[in-house]
């Protein structure tokens, strides 16, 4: 399992996001949207990606990798928080 994990540079929910990350035995990359790099990449889960009511992409994005399940994607700390409590 691991994450990737899109960002927007002095973004305190992504701060907040990093924060937990770090706590949970979890590996993955983060991905900074202002590098043309990082939204090719997105790009890969346009299909799954959470959208705000005007549409636009919710961020941070928290995408979950798992070989045998779909991706678990996730906005905030407390989803994140909640996610990794249910898997026990």
């Amino acid at each position: 399992m691991e994450y990737l994990l899109f960002t927007y540079p002095h973004c305190p929910q992504c701060e907040d996001l990093k924060e937990y990350l770090q706590q949970i035995p979890l590996s993955g990359q983060e991905y900074s949207l202002v590098l043309k790099e990082s939204k090719m990449r997105i790009r890969e889960f346009l299909k799954v990606l959470k959208r705000d009511s005007k549409g636009g992409i919710i961020i941070p994005t928290l995408i979950i990798k798992d070989e045998d399940q779909p991706p678990v994607v996730l906005n905030s700390r407390r989803e994140l928080e909640e996610w990794w409590k249910s898997r026990d």
